[in-house]
């Protein structure tokens, strides 16, 4: 077989087989290049998903004609200054983006510099039909450039079969706009797809701003920021609340120098940094942004630059893992700031009924509604400004309103029922609950959570969430230090289990014991407990040990040896916590609260459900209509 050269036509084709995989892609590209180009507006239109097309404006730097006819050949750039491919700043470099991208479909550009002068003719436009020129010449067009791609892989049947629907490939342009623009907050984006306009973001945010505004607007009051540096190496960028977290990992983002990359470093590193925070099918939001030196990293891996390899990875992972824990370990017992607003529209002003059907609704305003409000309170022993009157169970109506009085005394349970009981002198000075930004604990609801008021709300708290995450920061910070104390059971206790359930135990035993829990093999189908973790207390140790063999069986193999240990803790810390339906009496209770205000992660249980929420002020006068 002889060697031949290749057409410059099914070169092209082969180059857009690398870049441009799908219209996203090209969209991409194109987006780069009007960041290169200095943009400060960016505006995009899609059509069918952009099958039929993607249009880019920009006002950028724009270009003559000469330079637009040597953007459109291979491997001409602009933004390699010399030939030190290593030393890279800009998002695209390689020179086939453009050429690829005409190759495989009708490509119109149209530039105008921005020093050009003010007629319409100094504008310029090349038309290029599946790589070849087919028209040119002078356009109107403001300073800046214009790209259309319309009938993308329209010659190219058998590739584009193969693209997905058309609201698959606008979801993955969406994507890429939202990567893009949440790496430049300096500039603004707008997106319309089909007629319609989905993004827009102006100019001139900060980043936590942009990064909310592209992904919740919520996030700015959920969240932590990052500023770490090591070895010349800084990483900033914004990091969810466990507390506030999503069902998939699609709002995990990583930016290296500027640039978008998609990298299963990010995944392992925030999932090791939540792994005893969150869920396993929960994940947090994060956008993460690492500068480093560029002759720390490789940008020249992947044809559409959307990978990059790390000269030192494991030290980029562990500078991700522990400034993402450092800024959580700073945000104390913080929490979901706020009750959802589903939450807050479940308290309702219901009308009072009266036995003839009539309506009292406290809103309502009118002579009529205060008269018979000012009657009530009379009757039921308040008086107009809200002193406690004596009590009259047979009041002398007055001669102008005997029909009015004698309904409201004829009907007083339906107003005033009688007290059930009598609150007792308070012997005790009341503590200041200004001191503790966790309140003084008030009461308790459901024997499950406690109701503490704070100097700006009312707290409710999820005893055993926060006392199963107090457990857990107890066992790993003695773990730490090889201080688990055991509790010798006085008569061995025995767990009965299955066969394989049995042996994932006997294989892990040396690593519970190292939590106190001493268990061994006792006969195919049972296990034999000697000892349990003396802070686990009287707990369930035949669901703890059950617990733990299902939890071995469904993640024993997935996770590594350190993973394994902290769900192994976790396990243990919820058997070990304070149970809803358990009474707690006044002092257990501040107790609790005190040591949740001085407990890292305590806003979150091991699972990433919040432990407390507050009810600020606000809400509560808004409940009553005072605001």
């Amino acid at each position: 077989m002889s060697i031949r050269r290749l057409p410059d036509a099914l070169i092209n084709r082969i180059a857009a087989g690398e870049v441009v995989e799908r219209p996203a892609s090209a969209l991409k590209e194109l987006v780069e290049n009007a960041i290169d180009a200095g943009a400060t507006q960016i505006s995009i239109r899609l059509t069918t998903g952009g099958f039929d097309l993607v249009e880019v404006t920009d006002d950028g730097c724009g270009m003559d004609r000469d330079e637009m006819a040597l953007a459109l050949e291979r491997h001409a750039t602009s933004k390699l200054p010399d030939d030190n491919i290593d030393q890279v700043t800009t998002m695209g470099f390689r020179g086939e983006a453009l050429p690829s991208i005409a190759s495989v479909s009708r490509f119109t550009m149209q530039s105008r510099a921005k020093d050009s002068g003010q007629g319409s003719g100094d504008g310029w436009e090349r038309v290029v039909d599946h790589g070849v020129l087919i028209s040119e010449g002078p356009t109107a067009i403001p300073p800046g450039t214009r790209v259309r791609v319309e009938n993308l892989f329209a010659n190219i049947p058998a590739r584009r079969k193969f693209l997905r629907s058309a609201r698959a490939e606008y979801g993955a342009a969406l994507d890429a706009v939202k990567r893009l623009a949440m790496a430049r907050p300096e500039i603004g984006f707008v997106l319309e797809h089909d007629g319609r306009r989905t993004l827009s973001v102006q100019g001139g945010m900060t980043q936590p701003e942009r990064v909310a505004a592209l992904t919740s607007a919520d996030l700015i009051d959920n969240s932590v920021a990052l500023d770490f540096q090591r070895e010349g190496i800084s990483l900033g960028g914004i990091a969810s609340l466990p507390t506030f977290n999503r069902g998939v990992a699609d709002h995990q983002y990583l930016f290296v120098n500027g640039r978008s990359v998609k990298d299963r470093l990010l995944v392992g590193a925030v999932r090791g940094a939540y792994a005893e925070m969150l869920a396993r099918d929960r994940h947090a939001v994060v956008a993460l942004f690492i500068d480093i030196p560029p002759s720390e990293i490789d940008v020249n891996v992947h044809p559409a630059k959307t990978e990059v390899r790390f000269r030192d990875p494991a030290l980029v992972r562990g500078m991700i893992v522990s400034g993402l824990r450092h800024a959580l370990d700073q945000s104390g017992f913080r929490a979901v700031q706020r009750p959802a607003e589903a939450a807050l529209a479940a308290w309702q002003q219901e009308p009072i009924h009266t036995a003839q059907g009539a309506f009292f609704n406290p809103s309502s305003s009118g002579e009529g509604q205060r008269d018979l409000a000012s009657l009530m309170l009379s009757r039921s022993g308040v008086g107009e400004r809200g002193w406690p009157q004596p009590y009259s169970p047979h009041p002398n109506p007055s001669p102008e309103g005997e029909g009015l009085s004698s309904l409201v005394s004829d009907n007083l349970s339906y107003f005033a029922a009688p007290l059930m009981g009598r609150a007792e002198a308070a012997t005790q000075a009341v503590p200041n609950s200004a001191s503790h930004p966790l309140g003084i604990a008030r009461g308790q609801v459901a024997n499950t959570y406690i109701i503490a008021e704070a100097e700006d709300g009312l707290v409710i708290v999820d005893q055993h969430a926060a006392h199963e995450r107090l457990v857990l920061e107890r066992m790993r910070a003695a773990a730490t230090q090889g201080a688990i104390a055991s509790q010798g059971l006085l008569v061995p206790e025995v767990v009965e289990l299955d066969e394989p359930a049995c042996d994932r135990l006997e294989g892990r035993a040396a690593e519970l014991a190292e939590f106190g829990l001493d268990i061994e093999r006792f006969g195919p189908a049972a296990m034999l407990v000697r000892s349990v973790p003396a802070m686990l207390g009287d707990g369930d140790i035949k669901g703890l040990v059950t617990d733990l063999a299902d939890d071995l069986a469904a993640y024993g193999d997935a996770l590594s040896l350190k993973e394994r240990i902290d769900h192994v803790a976790a396990t243990m810390a919820c058997h070990g916590s304070v149970r809803a339906g358990r009474v707690l009496n006044v002092a257990e209770m501040n107790a609790l609260l005190r040591e949740m205000e001085v407990t890292p992660h305590s806003g979150q249980c091991n699972h990433g459900r919040p432990t407390w929420v507050k009810l600020a002020l606000g809400d509560v006068e808004k409940l009553f209509g005072r605001k």
